[in-house]
């Protein structure tokens, strides 16, 4: 076995000129394109994207990102009701309620209380735990997490209007989206769970945003949220996989109260050579952030899951149900399921045996019989009790997937075999909930209601969609808050 200092005498170091500096790199690491985007490397890309998110105005927001802005909250809240009562949630709860501080701030869908940080985490986590939340499909980061989850906490601590919450939310979420388009795909191949890892800037630049920080003080908290970013894929279909956007969310916040005091960080944590983008990542990209900024707005391009699962399965399941619903389709009928998708899919959900509700999310084998059976796929078809399900096993074991390179991310291609020999087929370009074609308001409040009656009654339900409706216009964030807790324990 190679001795660890033999090993690092054996690596020889080479220098890189950037600008006036030499910068070492280990030679068996350093690439030409990494010595490329150094030596390309702008030195203000943190400090370009504080100053935007300090200076901008409401009045800069147009009207169409707000709009997409309202869904996205509307989605978030909706999905909060969802997994407020989720097993991971109450686990959560017994874990951490008594080190909460001051109870100030409301977990949605729950009676209990709690301080802001930790308020944060919560709804994080419930906004996630059904994945059924929104996505950025450009990089798969879920926006509203993070974002909402730190700045709902915040606006119930200082009295905040629903105008400045929306504004600091677009903030939010542009800069978290840009962030990880800057890195993405090679950051997410790495193993990270982008939600975790570029939320947490979302979380900061929204939250300090309402604090007020100046362009200083933004800049230091991003840098804070730079040195707390986390979340590994492995987590994929454990608890921990909701606790990424809810940390984030809680990071990002305690990065923002921290700059607030002026706590100081370094000044180009995106950008630096040992920043986040190249600890990160192997490519790096900086115009993704810095390139129409404040003229362009991630959130319109933010989309909502009509399936509660990872977004890779959803062209998969639409062809399911498509072709179930066409034919009336029932499980006696059908010999084998054959899928051809792209190589990602199996990647993160070739798991062939999922044994409880939260792995199932990330098995493209059951969440096509969970389709084909029963002619959806919300929170119900990915649970513990679907999972056992003698038929939906019994089916399970008939689906096959190939995947193959010229199938696009956003498609799939379904065949079904009957016993009598019947071939049907079914190939989805783009999966409803995509950007070509969109959920409408009306199903965003039939899945709202379907998730809320899990918490709330069904007169509070209407009561807190028309609220979120109506965001902007609040004097005060707490009008929500108020209305979206039970009224039962």
């Amino acid at each position: 076995m190679t001795d660890p200092i033999s090993r690092r005498s054996f690596i020889k170091a080479s220098t890189i000129a950037v600008g006036s500096a030499a910068i070492p790199v280990t030679a068996n690491v350093a690439s030409a394109a990494t010595a490329k985007a150094l030596a390309s490397n702008p030195t203000d890309v943190t400090r370009q994207l504080a100053n935007y998110v300090v200076n901008s105005k409401w009045s800069d927001i147009p009207e169409a990102a707000r709009k997409e802005a309202v869904r996205s909250v509307f989605n978030w809240v909706g999905c909060c009701l969802g997994g407020a009562r989720h097993v991971t949630t109450n686990r959560a709860i017994a874990a951490l309620a008594e080190f909460s501080g001051k109870a100030e701030a409301t977990v949605l869908g729950r009676s209990e209380r709690l301080d802001i940080m930790h308020a944060a985490l919560l709804n994080g986590i419930t906004s996630h735990v059904l994945d059924y939340d929104d996505t950025h499909l450009e990089t798969i980061i879920h926006p509203a997490g993070p974002v909402a989850s730190a700045i709902l906490a915040l606006g119930e601590r200082q009295k905040t209007s629903g105008e400045d919450f929306m504004h600091a939310f677009i903030l939010g979420v542009e800069v978290e989206c840009r962030i990880g388009k800057a890195v993405y795909p090679s950051h997410y191949e790495r193993g990270f769970h982008i939600t975790g890892t570029a939320g947490v800037f979302g979380g900061a630049a929204a939250a300090g945003k309402l604090l007020g920080l100046n362009e200083q003080q933004m800049v230091w908290a991003l840098g804070i949220a730079a040195t707390q970013s986390a979340g590994l894929k492995d987590m994929f279909g454990t608890m921990c996989k909701a606790f990424h956007p809810g940390s984030a969310g809680q990071n990002g916040l305690k990065a923002a109260l921290l700059a607030s005091k002026d706590y100081t960080s370094s000044n180009g944590a995106i950008e630096a050579k040992e920043g986040f983008a190249f600890s990160y990542s192997d490519e790096q990209d900086f115009s993704q952030i810095t390139d129409n900024l404040g003229a362009s707005f991630e959130v319109s391009r933010n989309t909502y899951k009509p399936f509660a699962c990872g977004i890779v399965t959803h062209p998969i399941i639409d062809g399911c149900i498509q072709l179930r619903n066409e034919h009336n389709l029932t499980s006696d009928q059908i010999s084998a399921v054959s899928l051809r998708v792209n190589p990602l899919v199996i990647k993160l959900t070739g798991k062939k045996s999922p044994q409880s509700g939260l792995e199932s999310k990330f098995s493209i084998y059951h969440a096509s019989a969970a389709a084909i059976i029963r002619g959806s796929a919300g929170p119900n078809e990915f649970s513990d009790e679907t999972v056992r399900n003698a038929e939906v096993i019994s089916l399970r074991d008939k689906v096959s997937a190939i995947a193959e390179e010229n199938v696009r991310e956003e498609e799939a291609f379904v065949v079904i075999r009957l016993h009598d020999g019947t071939l049907l087929s079914k190939h989805v370009a783009h999966a409803i909930g995509s950007l070509e074609r969109p959920m409408t308001n009306a199903s965003l409040e039939s899945k709202f209601k379907d998730q809320a009656l899990t918490a709330l009654t069904g007169d509070q339900i209407d009561r807190v969609m028309a609220i979120c409706w109506q965001i902007e216009s609040l004097a005060d964030v707490n009008e929500l808050t108020r209305v979206a807790v039970p009224l039962r324990p």
